[in-house]
């Protein structure tokens, strides 16, 4: 999705509708279940947005948040942006982040290749593309985005065997969004222009997953 969405609180790409979504694109997340990380158990929850709006919107309104993410306002701003998703066909999925128990961040994980993103590079069949934010200040800048960036790109690999790659479009202004792509596996493949800013195409590929 195109608009920035990065580990330290940034941003996404709204999909185009034009390309024909399978009935379930993203294979039943919410069933993918917990994942052990060097920071502890985490886990994947699609979001339900009477129980996870009060969370997520005073984190869109974090000035570090806000700068990429454009969600800043009142909580309607960011319940516009969830419903957009949730009442779309599946193609990408809002989620939030538990890790021992506490969400701590918000996801969303989308089909690349379905994507208004597959414009704008060499999409494959089920790429799969991500974004995320940590909520809280003190869980930024200390290397965990990079642990939970690895772990999920790993989940989707274990969960979605049709998917050969994960994807990612930080901006390339955001520095620790790309750095923290590149320590959790993760390629730099190319700049590519779009239409709210030139990112850093980052890919993490399942042949190289072992040795990155």
């Amino acid at each position: 999705m195109m608009r920035d969405r990065s580990p330290d609180g940034a941003g996404t790409h709204r999909g185009d509708n034009s390309i024909q979504a399978p009935d379930d694109p993203l294979d039943h997340i919410g069933d993918w279940g917990p994942t052990g990380t060097a920071a502890g158990l985490f886990q994947l929850v699609p979001v339900r947005v009477e129980r996870d709006l009060p969370l997520l919107s005073p984190w869109m309104n974090d000035p570090a948040v806000a700068a990429f993410w454009e969600l800043s306002g009142p909580p309607a701003v960011t319940e516009r942006h969830l419903r957009a998703q949730l009442d779309g066909d599946g193609r990408s999925v809002p989620c939030i982040g538990v890790l021992d128990g506490t969400p701590m961040s918000y996801w969303e994980i989308y089909r690349a290749d379905l994507d208004g993103l597959a414009r704008h590079y060499p999409a494959r069949s089920h790429d799969c593309g991500l974004h995320l934010l940590l909520g809280a200040v003190g869980d930024r800048g200390r290397g965990l985005g990079s642990i939970l960036l690895r772990a999920v790109a790993d989940l989707v690999l274990d969960k979605r065997p049709a998917s050969a790659r994960v994807v990612a479009e930080p901006d390339l202004r955001n520095v620790p969004s790309v750095a923290a792509f590149l320590n959790a596996g993760f390629r730099f493949s190319a700049e590519v222009d779009l239409p709210t800013k030139r990112a850093a195409l980052m890919i993490r590929d399942r042949s190289l997953r072992r040795l990155m």
